[in-house]
């Protein structure tokens, strides 16, 4: 039996997160470090996965198969396409950064409800998150997937819920409640959301009489399993509805403002730029590839609510007040350009949309990250409360610049490829949504250019006269993921090399081509 490479690389944090909480309280610089460096250990794991994977050959590759629920046909069942390894990577990517700059966010705070913050806890819930979405990457078991796209909400509902923003030190009992707001509002969306894929999936054993993706899209192909049309769709509503809560995608959005919000800047980059993409990777995996003919016939509805997300999230993004909440919009606007790449059925625009996946986990990141550096110096979320802060601090304002230029995808870094790729691949099929669309790059200027502005041009204010610049361990988070967004904006060839013919199976899935150009002939 072959190494499984895909296992041990999801376990290594598992298992990282249990001896990460078992270390004594008094041992809190201990629990960082083993923490970090299980983070690590799974990047080079990821890394090895990365270059294992073959992208010319075989659609799922280090797969492992396990009898584990034998009576009702459960697996435990693995696999990774171009798609799910790219994902893996970013994962792994981030949570070094993640913990790095959430260092001294769950440190022992007293306030005046006397509560401390459990150190060992919340490095503890950041690796158990990761195994989950890792797994969840790797799994081609209906129910496997179904089962972590689920479990990973407890974890994410304490890291929302019990390590709040320090901007919100001063006034304890206040929030408290917002944080208690803010998770189990998150708890409840994606509850509802995972209840009604769970009645999706039962209904697919019923019909396909076993989980297995590979095994219910070969009965499939070949014509050995036949669903009716009406019960392909409901099935397939349940799935998507799911996911589109995962996404999040307009009008199932109204979560994410609230969880950003009130959590810790790295929680929030785990909330959006790890957790969030596996309900659009679900859509590719499995909407399309279960459900190709619901998925087309739901395509011009989906398209319309990705417009909607695009522009409704940039326009209330501009109208922010608070920088976190601002960030959080823009994310809605941008989870609406990449679900308008997947369901614009094209090549280009699918593979858009996985790079788009990738580079707006890395550009939110260091948007995010630098952010929460700047707020927890000055203790306020509010953009009125700056000004002037590249005058003090120009090495922080200017990493906030660059990961707000590549939020509004300049040319050079990395969402730009990923975001012209979306457009092209959307105007050949859909020319009027792909006009739309680009109204999104044009307000994505203004809310970034904006906020920038008002925080850190212009005199400076006395509040933030006296603030830091970025220390070591700030610049060891912020750097190399910028120096990862001008490589991927150059140089896009490791990602598409490996994404590409993931995509060209998925258009296979849905009996989908590209359109050709129309060329008028020579008069």
């Amino acid at each position: 039996m072959s190494f499984p490479l895909l296992t041990v690389t999801a376990a290594v944090p598992a298992v990282g997160a249990i001896l990460t909480a078992a270390v004594p309280a008094a041992r809190r610089t201990a629990a960082k470090w083993l923490a970090l460096l299980v983070s690590l250990a799974t990047l080079v794991l990821a890394g090895i996965v990365f270059v294992r994977f073959e992208p010319g050959g075989e659609r799922y590759q280090l797969t492992e198969s396990y009898a584990w629920i034998k009576d009702f046909g459960v697996r435990y069942e693995l696999g990774v396409d171009g798609i799910g390894v790219a994902l893996i990577a970013l994962t792994a990517l981030l949570i070094p950064f993640v913990i790095l700059a959430g260092w001294h966010d769950a440190d022992p705070l007293e306030t005046s409800s006397k509560r401390w913050r459990p150190t060992q806890g919340f490095f503890a819930l950041i690796l158990m998150v990761e195994a989950m979405v890792i797994l969840s990457f790797e799994a081609t078991d209906v129910f496997l997937f179904y089962i972590l796209f689920e479990a990973m909400l407890i974890p994410m509902y304490f890291l929302i819920g019990g390590f709040g923003d320090r901007a919100h030190a001063g006034s304890d009992e206040n929030a408290a409640a917002q944080r208690s707001y803010a998770a189990v509002k998150f708890l409840l969306y994606n509850l509802v959301g995972g209840l009604i894929m769970l009645a999706a999936v039962i209904g697919l054993y019923v019909v396909a009489g076993n989980f297995s993706l590979t095994e219910i899209a070969a009965a499939r192909a070949d014509g050995s399993l036949e669903i009716a049309t009406s019960t392909e769709r409901w099935l397939f509503l349940g799935f998507f509805f799911a996911f589109a809560v995962k996404a999040p995608l307009w009008p199932l959005h109204t979560w994410l403002p609230n969880a950003m919000g009130e959590a810790t800047a790295p929680v929030a980059v785990l909330i959006t730029a790890v957790v969030d993409k596996v309900g659009t990777f679900a859509m590719l995996r499995f909407c399309l590839g279960l459900f190709p003919e619901a998925s087309k016939w739901a395509t011009p509805a989906i398209v319309v609510l990705a417009l909607i997300s695009i522009v409704y999230g940039a326009l209330v993004a501009v109208g922010q007040r608070d920088i976190k909440r601002l960030v959080a919009y823009a994310s809605i606007s941008h989870f609406g350009f990449i679900i308008l790449g997947i369901f614009a059925m094209t090549s280009q625009g699918q593979s858009g949309a996985t790079l788009y996946m990738v580079n707006h986990g890395i550009s939110t990141a260091a948007l995010m990250l630098v952010a929460g550096f700047l707020i927890s110096r000055r203790g306020s979320r509010l953009i009125a409360d700056y000004g002037g802060v590249q005058k003090v601090a120009p090495v922080l304002a200017g990493t906030f610049l660059i990961g707000g230029l590549a939020t509004l995808s300049l040319p050079g870094l990395a969402p730009f490829v990923s975001e012209f790729l979306v457009l092209v691949g959307t105007y050949a099929r859909y020319p009027v949504a792909g006009v739309i669309a680009t109204t999104g790059i044009v307000l994505a200027a203004l809310y970034t250019l904006v906020l920038y502005q008002r925080t850190m041009t212009g005199p400076v204010k006395e509040e933030v006269r006296n603030l830091p610049d970025l220390r070591p361990r700030e610049l060891a988070v912020v750097v190399p993921l910028i120096a990862v967004l001008i490589f991927l904006g150059v140089f896009p060839k490791p990602l598409t090399d490996v994404v590409n013919p993931a995509v060209r199976h998925t258009m296979s899935d849905v009996q989908q081509k590209d359109p050709q150009p129309e060329v008028e002939a020579a008069k």
